[in-house]
């Protein structure tokens, strides 16, 4: 295991549970527009704080890097969602993490770990993408995604690529949000028939190796 590694391992925890308060400190706003000033000011330094708690971990694993070029080219997603602000709230996907603690404990088959990231990536990008649609479209002339309900429905139909029309983004951010999120849900039905496909597959294996050996018992 390399240093970066088991740096990795022993901050995952801790990094889960600051990207979840950065989560909280990200959508409280966002569903109540009308929060107190005072309130919403400590959100925004919960945010810019566990921005810097992620900027050092950045720094502390460039520093634990045997080849700290590479790692930065290999990891330029990292770079781009900690050098650009108006990318800030993609950290949130760091929450994914919490897929990969449970994928430990639960199970360790592939078809378990891959039906745990699907379902974590899911849950979370529809979450994510309603939350960024609402904060883009609410307010704006002839938007027609202005609350958190039409906002989910929206993300529901374009992570599953229904697409059913009803509600549809009318800014750029929007649009760039509903781009992210069909993509993300291309790769999710993707994944999804994989996974179902591996599951049969295995099932269909074990049944076959279940009847050889009665077959070899019966026999003897």
């Amino acid at each position: 295991m390399t240093r970066v590694e088991s740096w990795e391992r022993r901050s995952e925890v801790p990094l889960l549970l600051l990207a979840l308060a950065f989560l909280v400190a990200y959508a409280w706003p966002v569903l109540n527009p009308h929060l107190d000033h005072e309130l919403e000011t400590s959100l925004s330094i919960v945010s810019w704080t566990v921005w810097v708690a992620f900027l050092a971990d950045f720094v502390i694993r460039i520093g634990l890097a045997e080849e700290r070029l590479r790692y930065v080219l290999r990891h330029w997603y990292d770079v781009a969602l900690i050098a650009l602000p108006m990318l800030r709230p993609l950290r949130l996907l760091r929450a994914l993490a919490f897929a990969r603690l449970l994928s430990r404990s639960a199970t360790r088959t592939f078809t378990g770990r891959a039906t745990l990231y699907v379902i974590g990536t899911a849950i979370s990008s529809v979450f994510l993408g309603a939350l960024t649609m609402l904060d883009a479209e609410r307010g704006v002339p002839n938007a027609n995604i202005n609350s958190f309900g039409d906002a989910l429905w929206w993300a529901c139909e374009t992570v599953t690529t229904v697409g059913y029309g009803d509600r549809f983004p009318v800014t750029t951010t929007g649009r760039s949000i509903a781009v992210a999120l069909m993509v993300i849900g291309i790769a999710l039905v993707g994944s999804v028939t994989a996974a179902v496909a591996t599951w049969f597959i295995s099932h269909v294996q074990a049944e076959r190796e279940d009847d050889l050996d009665r077959d070899k018992g019966e026999r003897q």
